[in-house]
């Protein structure tokens, strides 16, 4: 497998050039030391394309990419899945003014919103075990009966906790509705390689659909992908990339997007059924003794609900890191450990072993603090009304009662717990109060609606 980027950054390197152009890092090992590879790090040059119209190496590497994903366009994003998230929804402006989605959309979404001027039609799903569920098709199409003007549907697919979406039932629904199916897909991007699960990838079924290339495959972080085979809207995702996407694309980020998605078209299959068929006797032998986790995942992301057992999740993931093992999440409740077809199968084992050790402990039993992860306000305004009204700064303690100005969540997962326009709940406040890292919320204090006053 050639790999374009790469091998042309290696020849530029091996030419020991000398450097009249950015990045001001020259590539020098003498005054760049802790980065060793700077000297792939380029711009745009004579032999290097250029990603605003490519027509060299860059355009040959995305045709090789979309062929490989089954895409009939498939583009650069050096600015990870959100840009990609933009620019769908550019496209579907243009189809309507409203947009369908799950309320555990990443915040990319509601940000996409608010700057086109979409308005969402947030779909509150029921939950299993404290995990939000995907939509149902039936839920949807209620929505295109009750909105006229709904362009789209935008959904998280895989989400994070490996719940996935009825992509058949979608597809079927959005046809018959002449609606745009879009598809944020950031999770899995490595399913496109999984021979037992190919069918669970969203391009089989999209008209657009971002991947996360660089949270399941070999790339670096922020390689993703916007990929899309619906002729009619390539223009307008083209018009869309021009706006969002950043006219200094990494070089590196590019070439190992390629290489991401060109060494898993080669080898994916066989470290994937490794590791899904290790993940599946390891999930065996534990809930043989008794450990709990997410049974519905349908990737490889696996959450030990601690909380069920009556452990901290906190005080179990210190016991972790004691060890050197991290986990990609800590919601409250469960502990994600996010594989990828490149995690080790000895690691697994490793995990495991850690697991067993924590459940044994006497000194974490009944240490859980029963916590709402997933939480959502009551709706006062629409969310671009909310918008536009004056807004003060409240304590979250204060804020109860209150209607929320701007979203307020935790991350990750990025997902709003108050949505603009919604009232704040004493649930909503508590959730924010005691999360470690959040968004909307600065020095422990929320953006309220303010009462009365001046615009």
């Amino acid at each position: 497998m050639q790999y374009l980027i790469y091998d042309a950054l290696k020849n530029y390197k091996r030419k020991m050039p000398v450097r009249f152009h950015m990045p001001g890092h020259k590539g020098s090992r003498r005054h760049f030391p802790l980065f060793k590879d700077a000297a792939l790090d380029i711009t745009e040059l004579s032999f290097s394309d250029c990603l605003e119209g490519p027509d060299g190496i860059l355009a040959l590497a995305q045709s090789d990419i979309a062929d490989l994903l089954g895409a009939k366009r498939s583009y650069f994003l050096t600015d990870g899945s959100s840009c990609g998230i933009f620019v769908m929804l550019y496209a579907a402006k243009k189809r309507g003014g409203k947009v369908v989605i799950a309320r555990n959309s990443h915040k990319s979404v509601y940000n996409a919103c608010a700057i086109l001027g979409i308005e969402p039609y947030i779909l509150k799903s029921n939950e299993l075990d404290g995990i939000p569920l995907p939509p149902t098709a039936a839920e949807i199409e209620d929505a295109f009966k009750k909105e006229k003007d709904i362009g789209a549907v935008l959904l998280t697919s895989p989400d994070y906790y490996g719940n996935v979406s009825d992509y058949a039932a979608l597809r079927k629904l959005c046809d018959r509705y002449g609606k745009l199916f879009l598809v944020d897909g950031a999770h899995g991007a490595y399913l496109r390689f999984d021979p037992d699960g190919a069918e669970l990838y969203a391009g089989l079924h999209a008209d657009a659909w971002v991947d996360g290339a660089h949270k399941t495959l070999p790339t670096l972080t922020q390689g993703a992908l916007l990929n899309s085979n619906r002729e009619d809207i390539f223009s307008d995702l083209e018009e869309g990339l021009n706006i969002f996407r950043t006219t200094s694309p990494s070089y590196p980020i590019m070439a190992s997007i390629e290489y991401g998605v060109k060494y898993l078209s080669e080898r994916g299959a066989g470290l994937i059924d490794t590791l899904k068929r290790e993940l599946s006797l390891m999930k065996m032998r534990l809930k043989k003794r008794g450990v709990m986790f997410y049974p519905k995942s349908k990737t490889m992301q696996f959450a030990v609900d601690f909380g069920g057992m009556g452990i901290s999740p906190y005080l179990a993931q210190e016991e972790l890191e004691k060890h050197r093992v991290f986990a990609e999440m800590n919601d409250g409740r469960y502990l994600l450990f996010y594989i990828s077809p490149l995690t080790k199968p000895w690691h697994l084992l490793k995990l495991e072993r850690l697991i067993r050790k924590i459940v044994k402990m006497r000194a974490l039993r009944n240490t859980y603090e029963k916590t709402d992860p997933f939480v959502c306000g009551t709706k006062k305004f629409s969310y671009l009304t909310a918008l536009t009204f004056p807004t003060e700064s409240l304590a979250l303690a204060d804020a109860t009662g209150r209607v929320c100005a701007r979203n307020a969540g935790v991350t990750p997962p990025c997902f709003p717990v108050v949505v603009a326009g919604e009232l704040i709940t004493e649930s909503a406040a508590d959730t924010l109060m005691s999360a470690k890292h959040t968004f909307g919320i600065k020095d422990g204090r929320i953006e309220v609606i303010k009462i009365g006053g001046n615009r």
